[in-house]
């Protein structure tokens, strides 16, 4: 009831009780007990329909709760994050959303935490084993385990969100409804104000006739209804999309998303099944008298034997028995993956001789340059690289170190480079339809991953989305492809098919560069480092089994492996688009059927109407356009727009066309005999028939 659509019709109750009382007459309470029953009704079936709706969402977003490993009763389990209690012992590492205010344990690696979002810091802070880490801020390197120090409203950030109330951000949806609100509140005022000087300065009406007739433009010109049926129409197509695995955290992203026009996709378990595996046969081995199954262990001993990411999980996989990752060593000290590195190492100690080592494992440029490698070892391994790279390959590098000084803080000696693992992560099996679904539905897919060109252009091929991709270098304005030097990085952007080897200040950039030029621009990603173009973008899409800070960022959240969700997304928010769209041109043609009509009748015949019927009108005009929230529409094969110019042509030649028939019903009726013929030759056709 609190929106400017009501706030009319809150003044013409006062109207109807306060100055439709004139010549001794008492006041109107019909019409005003009308009216305010008009509006209860559409606040209780807003409120009713909103909530059946919604339940079904809000169930499955309950799944989206914050998750955490916690260490309860020696074991460690992963659970919600609202049952944590001070004094729990969890899990904080890379992507994680710290999910209560903790100290961290005394033993481990420092943590870059970023807590920009509470204490308004730009860069990550460095924490300290023994430092406190608050509740909301997101881990960007290290991993280490940490006790539970405050949670809930007691959190740093708690007590800050319990004295703010939320507020909401007007959307573009939001600018949309006033818009329309805007231009029916305006007809409506041009009409009352036209029949104030005609009817009071011309005619002389009297003074209570001329307030009926101003009611009954107030009344029967305000859709009051609108608010509700779009509401309730987003409310069922949000419950729509949740049965479907999408779930929605922002409602009106329903109607940007019937607008998207092109969607970036991250490759990586998106497009992809991010199940890697090896394959044996093109193992390359550098080091001397190392076999290829060594070159594996090594790299399954640089791994994780529990609360494994998709490459460690593959590499401890590949080996006949998991165990053999720690079998004969004893761990002295694991160094997690972080963005920076981009490698893990593993220093250990031989229970046979008591000798230390260190193991690495990581992107082949990082572990090159770790090892300090001759040239003529680069050479040879970019060329093999390049051979993997062709076949769709990823490249993952095994180095190793004698440590003599037998401390995990020891530089070691010299890194010797061991060799070269190809990881082959297929793509889905629904990825090349889903793409081709989306060319068809007039949305531009674009791939924008972090692994090498040849490989992003190979998955491209198989996936039919095209070859036509390029270095992040290039958006630098440093490309090396002499077709593309001499155009701008805008339209560079916009005619790619993707981009290789990007970062996340990338994938931001090329979000925010398309939607300067006005596209509609949605975002998939799964990781930490998706995070800032999901916020960035239109309709962020967190994919399923995403981390916390890619769906804290996002708009929608999908409960369903793979993109083939989303194609379901976009037909059903542009069928929600269509039903929008036609009640919104409804609404309009109503408004100037009233407004245009009843002045019409009211000045030329100086003719009184009851407000309270045109109440009725309403009441039944309203119950039944609300039924348009379950319309059966067709989505439209290319992206939708709010054209408001062009609603309200149409809405007005429809509005005029109708109080025209209205204006001529009336003339027939009371300026003519045509309605008396037809009765009388009723009657004497029934009489001729009568058996006497």
């Amino acid at each position: 009831m609190w929106n400017p659509l009501s706030w009319v019709m809150e003044v013409a109750a006062i109207m109807a009780i306060a100055l439709a009382n004139g010549g001794g007459r008492p006041p109107d309470w019909q019409d005003f007990v009308g009216i305010i029953a008009l509006l209860l009704l559409n606040s209780t079936i807003s409120y009713i329909e909103e909530s059946n709706a919604g339940s079904s969402a809000k169930a499955l977003m309950a799944n989206l709760a914050p998750k955490t490993k916690v260490l309860r009763d020696g074991r460690w389990s992963e659970q919600d994050a609202s049952i944590l209690v001070p004094g729990d012992i969890i899990s904080i590492k890379l992507g994680d959303i710290v999910p209560a205010d903790a100290r961290l344990l005394l033993e481990g690696d420092p943590l870059k935490i970023d807590q920009s979002a509470l204490t308004g810091e730009s860069l990550p802070v460095t924490k300290n084993p023994g430092d406190s880490v608050y509740s909301g801020s997101t881990c960007k390197q290290g991993e280490i385990e940490a006790v539970v120090i405050a949670t809930g409203v007691h959190t740093f950030f708690g007590k800050a969100a319990h004295l703010v109330d939320s507020t909401n951000q007007v959307g573009h949806f939001q600018k949309v409804l006033r818009a329309i609100g805007n231009f029916c509140i305006g007809a409506i005022a041009i009409g009352m104000i036209v029949e104030i000087i005609v009817m009071y300065f011309i005619q002389h009406r009297r003074y209570r006739d001329g307030i009926d007739n101003l009611l009954v433009l107030l009344i029967g010109g305000i859709p009051i209804a609108m608010p509700t049926v779009l509401s309730v129409t987003m409310a069922i197509g949000s419950h729509r999309l949740s049965k479907q695995g999408a779930i929605t955290k922002r409602m009106t992203a329903i109607e940007e998303m019937a607008g998207m026009d092109v969607l970036c996709s991250d490759k990586t378990g998106t497009l992809t099944l991010n199940k890697l595996s090896v394959d044996r046969n093109l193992i390359e081995v550098f080091a001397v008298g190392v076999a290829k199954d060594e070159v594996l262990l090594f790299a399954a001993m640089a791994s994780r034997v529990e609360n494994q990411d998709a490459i460690d999980a593959a590499m401890v996989g590949m080996l006949a028995d998991p165990k053999e990752a720690r079998a004969g060593i004893l761990e002295m000290h694991f160094l997690p993956f972080n963005p920076v590195d981009k490698r893990t190492a593993l220093t250990y100690q031989d229970v046979a001789d008591g000798t230390w080592h260190r193991v690495s494992k990581g992107a082949p440029e990082q572990i090159l340059e770790l090892c300090n490698c001759r040239d003529d070892v680069k050479n040879k391994a970019h060329a093999i690289i390049d051979k993997y790279a062709e076949r769709g390959l990823r490249s993952l590098a095994v180095a190793r170190q004698e440590v003599p000084e037998k401390s995990k803080d020891s530089s070691g000696g010299a890194w010797e480079f061991v060799g070269l693992l190809p990881l082959l992560d297929p793509p889905r099996h629904d990825s090349a339809e889903t793409i081709k679904q989306a060319l068809n539905l007039g949305v531009n897919v674009k791939m924008i991953t972090g692994d090498q060109l040849a490989i992003a252009k190979e998955t491209g091929r198989r996936l039919g989305m095209g070859t036509n991709m390029y270095p992040s270098s290039a958006l630098l304005g440093q490309s090396v492809h002499e077709s593309i030097v001499s155009l701008p990085v805008d339209e560079l952007i916009e005619k790619a098919d993707g981009f290789a080897g990007v970062f996340p200040e990338h994938k931001y950039e090329i979000v925010k560069k398309l939607q300067q030029m006005k596209h509609i621009c949605g975002m998939t990603g799964d990781g930490v480092n998706d995070a800032p173009a999901l916020k960035k973008a239109d309709i962020g899409i967190a994919v399923a089994d995403a981390t916390d800070a890619a769906r804290s960022a996002s708009d929608i959240v999908l409960t369903e492996p793979g993109l083939s969700v989303i194609i379901s997304a976009v037909l059903t928010s542009r069928a929600i688009f269509q039903r929008m769209k036609n009640y919104t041109i409804y609404a309009v043609s109503i408004t100037i059927r009233i407004v245009l009509g009843f002045m019409l009748i009211a000045l030329i015949w100086k003719f009184d109407f009851s407000p309270f019927m045109i109440l009725v009108i309403a009441i039944l005009n309203d119950g039944t356009i609300m039924t348009i929230s379950k319309d059966r529409v067709k989505p439209s094969p290319h992206p939708d727009s709010w054209k408001l110019p062009e609603i309200f042509i149409t809405g007005i030649v429809y509005g005029a066309y109708l109080a025209v028939t209205t204006v001529v019903f009336f003339f027939a009726m009371t300026s003519t005999d045509f309605f008396s013929v037809s009765v009388v030759s009723i009657h004497a056709m029934r009489s001729s028939t009568c058996v006497p």
